[in-house]
């Protein structure tokens, strides 16, 4: 019997048949993909010919897709939709894959020839975008390590697959440690919830098998439950243990996989010449430099931190009023803001949330992206990987652009957080293929589900991901889409987020979930004059998760990261009721793989832009000004990697632009 992943998908549009694919193909396709992947590689290394852009960088372009096409289904499901068979699958493939990558970066053959045509480029009559992809494919086998010989060669290679094994562990660790923790609730216990967090906490009792309510470590029902909960004891329970995701002693504790990772980083920068592996990654990106990052990052915290102690003081008083001696907790803040919110903004998230129903934000992001630039929204009915996912044929003027997946709600098989990836991404060569995109979320389940502001916030970002990858519009896939310096990447996301503000967006599609009626014009204004609420603690909390990140990678690694983490924070003299973002033992960002490794500063240096590039729009009068919305997508959402993102910025904006606007979309300047 043919394996499906192996066979030509005949489906609509050649989506994955997931109604056909169970978990025992995976490994034969995989083994299978991936001796298909040396065979070619070994081909173009060993071709007879001189080498030439066609058949070597266009080789290694058109190489692969076969392994990328079961890669693509299986960490799809593996992150989104995981079982103990998923997992040990991850945890063979993890290491397999390391060793195959870096057996084609140390393939001398083959980068020898990669180097003759990167040599040859003046001669040879290349498009600007082959220039591109030229240089980004030699620059990224140097970066590799392909240069490197003998015993560095080797120890590269080492270092690359235990960095795999140990990104794997530390993403189970956590999934497992969010997927087992529960917090039985009595009825008595919910006792001043609003209706919509005893109806998640329900919904996430019976999905645990618990006899009834309950609260998980999901943020889309711990975050509402800290927001609300009366119970202090309760609040600082479950506060603690979602703290300590990853650092709970046993099997799944990950401080050691950190200080491992993070040696072996230092290590990695070190073979390839660099001081620091914050210096080797921030090379390629925006920032250039570990001081840029720092100086941005600074430039943001102290106002961000004055901010902050100004609120703790206001809450410590409303703590104090309810009888509680002793300092504001960290399981304190959200319960003291959200009252603080109600008082001052007159501004109650149990009565805003009947107005944000998921289906009419999904409806309003389609809306958006219609007016701005053309593309509609037609329901597919076709087999996905879960009963939860649904799906959408994306066209514009009667042409088909892209498959669009939505997978929102919270489970315990899904890793947390929310993401944007591509089945397949958008190219032209060698032949022409539309993208498939999938946004994943953890939104709280319900009948209907409804939302919180941050959760519509969400929405509206990943789908700004997954427009970058619809809009794309270039040759190569190597550069497609989101394929972009990391400190970029969250411009197109963190810019559509604006939209969600823009009045006449809320005014349509904020409709009650009961009587359909629209969003009250004052209760509308009170969103919008709420938008900068306890800012402070948003960006101090952030802030200093960036600010640990760049301290773990830009000098010597700490034997331990705790201790680096305590260190830092001290020197900022990190307010006391606020703890970071994520810590270290949980910090998937930075230590479920590279990705974001000296890198979460990015979703800040990516606001600087953003908050400028809505501006663009308000200048032009109109959020939906077509000719701003033209150049966007055609300097931006359209180029992908193909032009060095400043010069893209420069290109749409006519100049970078400063700090400021940041300071001020985030209220942090009088």
């Amino acid at each position: 019997m043919t394996n499906p992943l192996l066979s030509e998908w005949t489906t609509p549009f050649h989506l994955a048949p997931f109604d056909a694919i169970s978990d025992a193909d995976f490994a034969p396709a995989f083994e299978e993909a991936l001796s298909a992947h040396e065979a070619e590689i070994a081909a173009i290394a060993g071709a007879g010919a001189p080498p030439t852009f066609a058949n070597t960088i266009e080789a290694l372009e058109r190489a692969g897709a076969q392994l990328d096409k079961v890669l693509s289904v299986f960490f799809t499901v593996a992150g989104a939709d995981s079982n103990p068979d998923r997992e040990a699958l991850q945890r063979a493939f993890s290491p397999r894959l390391a060793q195959h990558s870096a057996g084609i970066s140390s393939n001398k053959a083959l980068f020898a020839r990669v180097a003759a045509v990167w040599a040859a480029r003046d001669g040879l009559d290349l498009s600007d975008e082959q220039r591109r992809v030229l240089m980004l494919t030699h620059r990224g086998f140097v970066r590799a390590g392909a240069a490197l010989t003998g015993a560095e060669d080797a120890r590269m290679q080492e270092i690359k697959g235990r960095l795999a094994v140990l990104g794997t562990a530390f993403t189970q660790n956590l999934l497992a440690d969010e997927r087992d923790w529960f917090m039985e609730l009595s009825e008595t216990d919910l006792e001043g919830l609003p209706d919509f967090v005893v109806q998640a906490a329900r919904t996430a009792g019976q999905d645990k098998g618990a006899m009834g309510p309950v609260v998980t470590l999901s943020r889309s029902l711990i975050v509402p439950f800290l927001q609300f909960s009366p119970r202090r004891d309760l609040r600082e329970r479950a506060f603690r243990a979602w703290a300590a995701r990853g650092a709970n002693g046993g099997e799944t504790d990950n401080r050691e996989i950190a200080a491992e990772i993070l040696a072996l980083r230092q290590e990695r920068a070190a073979l390839l010449g660099y001081e620091s592996f914050a210096a080797y990654k921030l090379e390629t990106e925006m920032a250039r430099t570990p001081g840029a990052v720092r100086d941005l990052l600074m430039a943001v915290w102290q106002p961000a931190r004055a901010r902050a102690e100004a609120d703790a003081a206001v809450l410590t008083q409303m703590l104090q009023d309810d009888g509680v001696n002793g300092p504001l907790e960290p399981w304190d803040w959200r319960y003291y803001a959200e009252k603080r919110r109600k008082a001052e903004h007159d501004l109650d998230e149990a009565a805003l949330k009947p107005y944000l129903q998921l289906d009419r934000m999904i409806e309003a992001a389609f809306d958006c992206a219609n007016r701005l630039f053309g593309l509609e929204f037609a329901p597919l009915d076709v087999a996905l990987y879960h009963p939860d996912c649904r799906a959408w044929e994306v066209t514009r003027d009667g042409r088909h652009v892209a498959v669009f997946i939505g997978d929102y709600f919270a489970r315990g098989s899904k890793r947390s957080g929310a993401w944007c990836s591509a089945m397949r991404g958008q190219a032209k060569f060698p032949e022409s293929q539309a993208p498939v995109v999938i946004n994943i979320c953890n939104f709280a389940k319900g009948d209907p589900a409804l939302l919180s502001y941050d959760d519509a916030r969400t929405l509206f970002h990943e789908f700004g991901h997954a427009l970058h990858q619809m809009l794309s519009d270039v040759t190569y896939e190597s550069v497609s889409g989101t394929s972009v310096a990391r400190d970029f990447v969250e411009l197109p996301s963190q810019l559509y987020e604006h939209w969600l503000e823009v009045p006449e967006v809320l005014a349509k599609f904020a409709t009650h979930v009961d009587t359909g009626a629209p969003m009250p014009r004052a209760m509308l204004d009170k969103v919008l004059g709420a938008a900068n609420f306890d800012m402070g603690f948003q960006t101090v909390e952030y802030v200093a998760s960036a600010l640990v990140d760049l301290a773990f990678h830009d000098r010597a690694a700490p034997a331990d990261p705790m201790a680096r983490q305590d260190e830092v924070l001290t020197a900022l003299d990190m307010p006391h009721a606020i703890t970071m973002r994520h810590a270290t033992p949980h910090f998937a960002h930075v230590f479920a793989g590279d990705g974001y490794s000296s890198g979460y500063y990015s979703y800040m240096w990516s606001e600087v832009m953003d908050a400028d590039a809505f501006a663009a729009f308000e200048e032009a009068g109109s959020a939906f000004d077509s000719d701003t919305a033209r150049a966007l997508e055609g300097h931006i959402l359209s180029k992908g990697g193909t032009v060095e993102a400043d010069d893209l910025y420069l290109r749409f904006r006519g100049r970078l632009p400063g700090i400021e606007a940041l300071l001020k979309g985030r209220g942090l300047v009088a």
